[in-house]
């Protein structure tokens, strides 16, 4: 079983703070932490420093690889930043790739 995991510490959180599952909206100095493993990324928060993690609503998610997971942190770090009641977000879909175009002669 693969698995990864990010934590970023002193993320302080936008207007409106974080929604989390178990007690609504934290905002001020959060730590976000996100671990993937299965293919399923579970995001988790807490005031930095403290010693309870509060699901961060929207998780768990579908992410099918460890470079999408860690894409995904960076992305939920934003949110957290930007505030205004943050959930996490959805990533893009990648675009298909395209096939190459045949060599004019």
């Amino acid at each position: 079983m693969a698995w990864a995991s990010w934590t970023t510490c002193g993320v302080f959180s936008g207007r409106g703070g974080v929604l989390t599952d178990e007690v609504g909206v934290l905002s001020g100095d959060l730590t976000v932490h996100t671990t993937w493993a299965d293919d399923m990324a579970q995001v988790t928060v807490q005031y930095t420093g403290a010693i309870d993690w509060f699901t961060m609503s929207g998780s768990p998610v579908r992410c099918r690889s460890e470079e999408d997971s860690r894409h995904l942190h960076d992305a939920v770090v934003q949110a957290v930043r930007d505030g205004e009641a943050a959930t996490v977000p959805a990533l893009p879909r990648p675009e298909p790739e395209q096939a190459a175009e045949p060599a004019q002669e």
